[in-house]
């Protein structure tokens, strides 16, 4: 076996094993959090902020108001708004800081996560966990091979991507018809 083989091997099932042990309930009262919010922010940092971006941009795609927090055209947000912090340990100062200030403003807050006991806990309506780990001991987690923290971001993303599929069923929205909402000055 080649070492592509196997080093592609390990990703895919790590990610496999992880998305099936991400709670649907919890992702089925994200979705309904996304539905009835009228814009919806997402907070992250660093390879985490890119798989929010994807996100945003692909949830738009399906007609929801996305903004990425500090993108120049971002609104106000409100008491109807949606934010969603991505951060594995929740102890990362700028998303902390963000979800602090939305619910100042009474925004609901959806923490997606690796530790429901993180100090993002007390800003957060809703947690969803990815469940990885550097502790054998956490049970149900999987425990990476990969370098710092790669599954969480290609879990995340993946599970954006799994979020916008939900909708597009749900609503029985016809696929040709997203294009409307892709980007045409390219």
């Amino acid at each position: 076996m080649s070492s592509y083989t196997a080093a592609q091997r390990k990703i895919t099932e790590e990610i496999t094993t992880t998305l099936t042990n991400v709670n649907s309930e919890d992702v089925d009262r994200l979705i309904a959090e996304i539905n009835k919010a009228e814009k919806v922010f997402f907070v992250g940092v660093g390879r985490v902020l890119l798989s929010l971006k994807s996100i945003a941009k692909r949830l738009s795609h399906i007609g929801i108001q996305t903004y990425v927090v500090g993108q120049i055209t971002e609104p106000a947000i409100t008491d109807k708004d949606l934010l969603i912090v991505g951060s594995g340990s929740g102890e990362t100062q700028f998303p902390l800081i963000i979800a602090g200030k939305a619910k100042e403003f009474h925004a609901k807050v959806a923490h997606i996560g690796t530790n429901p006991e993180s100090s993002m806990s007390k800003y957060a309506d809703l947690f969803i966990r990815i469940p990885i780990t550097s502790n054998t001991e956490d049970e149900g987690a999987v425990v990476s091979e990969q370098p710092m923290k790669s599954l969480f971001e290609q879990s995340l993303l993946l599970l954006g991507d799994t979020l916008a599929l939900m909708m597009v069923d749900e609503k029985n929205i016809e696929l040709n018809s997203l294009w409307e909402y892709h980007a045409n000055l390219e």
